[in-house]
């Protein structure tokens, strides 16, 4: 046996895992030398743009005094580098005064999460957007005053947008480029649908039919419709100048791309395509895998289920740990209200029951079937063991997720560390001796692909 350390929140697990199992993570790619300099450049040199601080100063031209930008901000289930000598945020803010737009709102995408407390803000928001020249508002997809149609999609959509960002004289994207386990990767489009756009609008994006085509999917950005979607809408909407980044596995800047919203997104894409992949040569009998940055809830957590299996034998095992800092560790009333219908019907079940036209679309019933998903490809022999102390006993049961309580059977300390690590080494200790065993050190953010020299192909 050997000792690794795996991320669980703030913290590390120490577990041991047998000398045979496989530990692949994320290739170590060089941080920017110079994050400040790299961040001037992209907005000096953009792609298919303006310069931003003359495409600032026009604005302000053409508009007058009352001219009034907009920068839209991820919120806290993303890493991206807000804060600190690596912020894409300030030097833009620091663009917009020297153009003399003292109107500035920094409008947080929450898209259907729950509203942020200040207290949450600040923990990934500089201090500069509380000094009093700045609005700091929060998207709220369910408030129909805060929205406005901007048309339909060719897949019939109504874009609903946040009028906040509708009404600015000056739209900015920001955010990061990483996977994203629906539309093939997060950033670009995506901080408008879903970010900013009305909760109506997923009833689509998100909706049974989407979520049932294997196309979409992380790293897929090819015919992916939930992808194609979002692109939809965010045409409709709009949009002046995007700032999107990239990041390492220690969460340090590695690249920067400023100007056109679908041109920075692309060289983006390459970069994560480039680095995210982790080729297997063939399935492994069980994956050991955590929930990151974004496991902020038992939701949130789906992510890393949905990459986590690509790499398990259907039959095999899936141990999943994750450490939850909501206040719920669940997620909304919403959410727990679908999930007795996956364990109910099973996965497929569970689609055809959401895809049948008598039933009321409920939002977030996308999760619950992603993890049909992960259910299906483990099959009916498959095992899925889920180890989170703060829903572990009553709570798993009561509000009946899927898989198996990592907690079964062990008496658990009240720290929370310790806690998680007990779950996930009896998890780990009770894997057959001549299981191969793969360990995703990086969570959600490599994922495991089979090698197409292998000869060997995962559905």
């Amino acid at each position: 046996m050997r000792t690794i350390e795996l991320e669980f929140g703030r913290q590390h697990l120490q577990l041991r895992i047998p000398d045979s199992a496989v530990v692949r993570s994320l290739p170590d790619s060089p941080a920017l030398p110079c994050p400040a300099e790299a961040i001037r450049t992209a907005l000096a040199q953009p792609l298919k743009s303006l310069p931003f601080a003359e495409l600032a100063r026009q604005r302000r031209k053409t508009v007058g005094p009352d001219c009034r930008a907009l920068l839209v901000v991820s919120d806290n289930t993303r890493p991206v580098p807000y804060q600190g000598s690596d912020s894409i945020l300030l030097p833009l803010i620091d663009q917009l005064v020297a153009a003399d737009i003292r109107r500035i709102d920094v409008l947080v995408a929450a898209g259907t999460h729950r509203v942020l407390s200040e207290t949450e803000l600040k923990t990934f928001l500089p201090a500069r957007l509380w000094n009093g020249d700045i609005r700091l508002l929060q998207h709220d997809g369910r408030d129909p005053s805060h929205l406005r149609q901007v048309g339909t999609t060719p897949r019939g959509t109504e874009a609903w947008i946040n009028t906040h960002y509708l009404d600015a004289d000056l739209k900015i994207l920001t955010g990061l480029v990483e996977p994203h386990f629906m539309a093939g990767a997060s950033g670009g489009t995506k901080s408008i649908c879903p970010g900013i756009a009305g909760e109506k609008v997923t009833y689509e994006f998100h909706g049974p039919t989407m979520m049932a085509d294997p196309r979409c999917q992380s790293l897929n950005l090819t015919d992916n419709p939930c992808l194609t979607e979002s692109r939809a809408v965010a045409a409709l909407a709009g949009c002046d100048f995007t700032l999107n980044c990239t990041i390492n596995r220690r969460r340090e800047l590695t690249g920067v791309w400023g100007g056109h919203m679908r041109g920075v997104h692309a060289p983006a894409c390459a970069a994560i395509l480039a680095d995210s992949a982790l080729l297997i040569p063939s399935a492994f009998d069980a994956v050991l895998s955590h929930a990151g940055f974004v496991g902020v809830n038992h939701y949130q957590a789906g992510k890393a289920a949905v990459e986590a299996v690509r790499g398990v034998k259907a039959g095999g095992t899936l141990i999943l740990f994750a450490c939850h800092s909501d206040p719920d560790p669940i997620g909304s009333a919403r959410y727990k209200s679908v999930l007795p219908l996956l364990r109910s019907l099973g996965p497929d079940g569970l689609d055809a029951h959401l895809l049948d036209p008598n039933w009321t679309f409920i939002p977030e019933q996308w999760q619950v079937q992603m993890w049909g998903r992960v259910l299906r490809r483990l099959g009916p022999s498959g095992r899925m063991i889920y180890c989170s102390p703060q829903v572990t006993g009553p709570l798993f049961e009561a509000h009946t997720l899927p898989g198996i309580d990592g907690g079964i059977g062990l008496l658990l300390p009240a720290d929370q560390r310790q806690a998680a690590e007990r779950m996930v080494q009896q998890a780990i200790d009770r894997l057959p001796t001549n299981h191969s065993l793969l360990v995703l050190e990086d969570g959600p953010y490599g994922i495991p692909l089979i090698d197409p020299r292998s000869g060997e192909s995962i559905p």
